[in-house]
This record gives structure tokens, C-alpha cells and sequence, in this order.
């Protein structure tokens, strides 16, 4: 009982390694611990149960503001909401679990440090892909403020993720041999080539800025979709633009428009032209319906001038430059299982809670000649989707969302890593707009340069410069992980099979 009581206080611990607290070396120190009491288990089973209550408190506590949504706004009595939050991180406490399972099972206890990190990637890589996957709070999310975070632009924050497996498994092995080379010499190596990869410059900040700025709407989420706010919101963003209509661009967040974009036909036309008469491109959220094809979408559209020659507007009804949200949440923007959850509580009936899934690859959304790669909401979370939408052209990545689900809760913070891991990835700055923050300007460093507070409505602006060049990580993507994996793999193989005939 102690030892699952331990393994569940460490999983729960590690959210105080995640934004708002981002004390990334609570990570390799709690996982070290981990790793040390999984090697007290004596059985595959036990291995799976270690890992599974470890994800129970890694994921109980640091999605705590799943809650908040559920409680506030799902209608759901506090034992239904609880016990959904329960179902949600069972679900998510498998993949560990499935982890430290593969490992006792299949893995000779030398090698551990060697093939623990790849197996890790591989069911990371299931979580982030499986039922449209959830890959919130990776590992490596925890060190965009560490010496670690040098690695990014390499590996990736998934690559950062194997490199704290490795570590941390080496160091619990060592503890329990009571052999401490390695608990010095591993740390020391890792953090010192991430500190050593953080003085390269792998892209260049061009000589020439753009002038933007985001509008920070603060609707509150109950008054998002009643009738009569529609008018009030749209009013308020463009009373919040009215004096900083000189920026190059303008952005509005997630759903910023409370109409359906046909409903708003009349207001999107007046807002093309206001923006072509000030010389400025604007790119606004706004849902779409499709009565034909009966099919809901999460819409980025851009309004205003296309390019900066342009002396006419871009927009009319259903033009082409936009963007479809491709990863839905699901209960939020999809039912799983619709026929048979729809009626069953009004969770599953929330406003807005059957979309139409985008394409996954998408032309950048070009505004006043500014091509910008976009993320709607927690899309921001998945490197291979930003990754496979960038251009050889892209100055931007763009990413709006709506985190008013969420209250006064940590998901907002954590949201904001994420964002600042992408643009640490790719060398290119982020642009996050959002309804009630945080609304950021993230360098191509993964630095933030500017934020507003939440729950205050308000404009952000800035002069960003673009980059030229690429990073590794732009370059391969994961794939020099799945090679090592591969060969991690075979490697397993070929020796549970000499074993089994020995």
C-alpha cells in the first residue's frame, strides 16, 4: 500500500514541473523516484499497476481543469463530473502503465536505460494519436525553462521526453546497484550539451518587422452563444480594434465572431472593407455551417486586404482563404460514440459539439501578405500536424483558442508552454490569440515577449521579426527517433527469443 501511495503522490507532484509553477527539475528528481520504486515490483502485473497509479496522479492532478469545464459548464451533478474526470484519467494512466508493463515484461533489467526511452516514445506516440489523441503534458513540456530545452530545436519536446526516460532510468539503476557514477556523470552530460545547444543560432531574425496586434475579448463562456450577446461581442471587438487599425495585421481569437459565418455575411463585409480602408489584413475565428452537407466547422478566416497591393477586399462567403480545424476536442467539438452518448447527460449536448474535421494538411492562411500556419486551440499540442503545415514561405505560426472552459485553473498556463515549445521547435515566432487569455507574442526562442493578464479584455501589439533558416527538428521531425526505436525494438526481439529458446 505504501509503495502505490508513494508512486501516486510522485505522478501528482509532477504538475508542479508544468506552467504556472515551472519548476522543471522537480521532473528528472520525481521520475527518478519513480523509476527507483518500479524497480521494487516483482511481477509484470505489479509493473503495470506501479505505472498505471502513477498516471492516476500525473494526470489527476495536472488535468485537474478538465473539471472545470465538466463542473461548470457540462451540467453534470459533482458525482457525475468526478466520476467522468475518473474515467478520463484511467483512460490516460493506461499508457504508463501499458509502459512499465512492456518494459518488465520484455526488457532484461540491463537494459533498461538503453531501450526504456524508446518504448517510452512509442506509447507517447499512441497517446497523442489514439481516438484523435491527447497528448497533453509530454514530459519534455516541463523543461522549456531548463538547460534541457537546448535540445528542441534537435529532437523536438519529444526527444527531450526520451532523454529524461533515459536519464532518469540510469539513475534509478545506479541508485539501486549503489553505483553513483552515473547519477552524476548522465545529469551532467544532458544538461550541459542542452546548455551548449542553446548558444547555437539555428535560424535568423530578418532585419524587417511586421506591426500586429491581438484583440483579447474577455466574453465570458456563458454569454458566448446567447442570441442576444452576438451584437454586444461583435461590437466590443471592434471597439477594442477601433485604435489599432494601423497594424499590418490583426488578429481575433477562437470563435471570436458569435455567429455562423453565413448569419455574419453582412458584419464580415463591413469589417473587409474597414480593414482594406486601413490598409491591414484581419484573421478572425468564426464557425461555419454547411446546410447542404450538414457539416460544422471551426473556421480561421482572413479578412481585408490579401496582400498589400491589394486596393479591394478578399471576402465574400465561403472564399477560400481559411483554415478548418482538423483536431477536435473530444466532447467539447466531437461525440465519441455519438448514437449512443448524445442523450445520455448534457455534456454531450453542448453548444457547438459536432464538428467536421478539417483536412491535416492545409494551405497557410495568407493576410496583407503575411502567410501564417494555424493551430485552433489544443492543435497547438501536436508538433507533426504544425510541422507538416509549414512552408518553405511561412513567417508565422498563428494558434487562437477560447480558454474560458477553463477558469481560473493552471490549463491556461500549461496551454501557453505548449505554444512556447512549438515555436522553440521550429525557430519561428508564435502568435496566441486568445478569448480571455493568455493572449502572447512567443519569440522564435520559445521566450515570452509580451502577454496580457486574463479575464481582462484588452489589445496586445508588438513588432515581430520573421526567421530565415530551419532547424534540425523542422528538417526530421521524430525521424531519427523511430529509426532508434526501430532498432530498439529489434534488438528487444531478438533477445526475449534467445531467452525463450535458452
Amino acid at each position: 500500500m505504501l509503495h502505490y501511495l508513494g508512486v501516486i503522490l510522485i505522478g501528482a507532484l509532477l504538475t508542479f514541473s508544468y506552467a504556472p509553477f515551472s519548476f522543471w527539475f522537480l521532473t528528472p528528481v520525481l521520475l527518478s523516484g519513480f523509476f527507483y520504486l518500479l524497480l521494487n515490483t516483482n511481477k509484470a502485473k505489479s509493473a503495470f499497476n506501479t505505472g498505471f497509479v502513477f498516471g492516476l496522479g500525473w494526470f489527476g492532478a495536472g488535468i485537474s481543469w478538465v473539471h472545470v469545464s465538466i463542473a461548470d459548464f457540462g451540467g453534470l451533478p459533482i458525482i457525475g463530473s468526478v466520476g467522468l474526470m475518473v474515467l478520463l484519467c484511467s483512460f490516460l494512466a493506461l499508457y504508463p502503465g501499458l509502459f512499465c508493463y512492456f518494459l518488465y515484461r520484455f526488457v532484461k533489467l540491463r537494459y533498461w536505460p538503453l531501450l526504456a526511452p524508446f518504448i517510452w516514445f512509442v506509447i507517447e506516440f499512441l497517446r497523442s494519436w489514439l481516438l484523435t489523441g491527447f497528448p497533453w503534458l509530454s514530459l519534455g513540456y516541463s523543461q522549456i525553462q531548463s538547460p534541457l530545452s537546448g535540445w528542441m530545436p534537435v529532437i523536438g519536446e519529444t526527444g527531450v521526453s526520451v532523454i529524461l526516460i533515459a536519464l532518469t532510468v540510469s539513475v534509478a539503476l545506479s541508485l539501486k546497484q549503489k553505483s553513483y557514477l552515473s547519477v552524476v556523470m548522465l545529469p551532467l552530460i544532458f544538461f550541459t550539451g542542452g546548455w551548449a545547444l542553446n548558444k547555437i543560432s539555428w535560424v535568423t531574425p530578418e532585419a524587417n518587422t511586421t506591426s500586429i496586434a491581438m484583440v483579447q475579448g474577455n466574453i465570458k463562456q456563458e454569454m458566448r452563444w446567447m442570441p442576444e450577446q452576438e451584437a454586444p461581442t461583435m461590437q466590443k471587438y471592434m471597439n477594442l480594434t477601433s485604435q489599432h487599425w494601423h497594424n499590418k495585421l490583426v488578429i481575433w481569437p477562437e470563435a471570436a465572431v458569435p455567429q455562423l459565418e453565413s448569419s455574419a455575411e453582412s458584419f464580415l463585409l463591413k469589417l473587409d472593407a474597414q480593414a482594406v480602408d486601413s490598409d491591414t489584413g484581419l484573421i478572425t475565428g468564426i464557425v461555419n455551417y454547411d446546410y447542404d452537407s450538414r457539416q460544422a466547422f471551426n473556421n480561421l478566416i482572413a479578412v481585408g486586404k490579401l496582400s498589400p497591393q491589394d486596393t479591394q477586399g478578399q471576402y465574400h462567403y465561403m472564399h477560400a482563404n481559411r483554415y478548418d480545424k482538423h483536431h477536435l476536442l473530444p466532447i467539447g467539438e466531437f461525440i465519441p460514440f455519438e448514437a449512443w452518448l448524445r442523450n445520455l447527460a448534457p455534456i454531450f449536448d453542448l453548444p457547438m459539439s459536432s464538428f467536421t474535421r478539417g483536412d491535416y494538411l492545409q494551405p497557410n492562411i495568407v493576410s496583407n501578405g503575411i502567410n501564417l500556419a494555424p493551430a485552433v486551440c489544443f492543435e497547438i499540442a501536436f508538433p507533426r500536424q504544425i510541422s507538416a503545415n509549414l512552408m518553405a514561405d511561412t513567417d508565422f505560426i498563428i494558434t487562437v483558442s477560447n480558454d474560458a472552459w477553463f477558469g481560473r485553473s493552471h490549463g491556461p498556463d500549461q496551454h501557453l508552454e505548449i505554444a512556447q515549445v512549438r515555436a522553440k521547435e521550429f525557430g519561428i515566432p508564435v502568435l496566441r490569440a486568445t478569448n480571455n487569455g493568455i493572449t502572447a507574442f512567443i519569440g522564435h526562442d520559445g521566450a515570452v515577449i509580451s502577454r496580457l493578464p486574463q479575464f481582462e479584455a484588452g489589445v496586445l501589439s508588438a513588432d515581430l521579426a520573421t526567421t530565415t533558416g530551419f532547424t534540425p527538428y523542422r528538417k526530421w521531425g521524430d525521424l531519427p527517433l523511430w529509426l532508434l526505436s526501430l532498432l530498439a525494438f529489434i534488438w528487444m526481439i531478438v533477445d526475449y527469443s534467445k531467452n525463450k529458446r535458452q
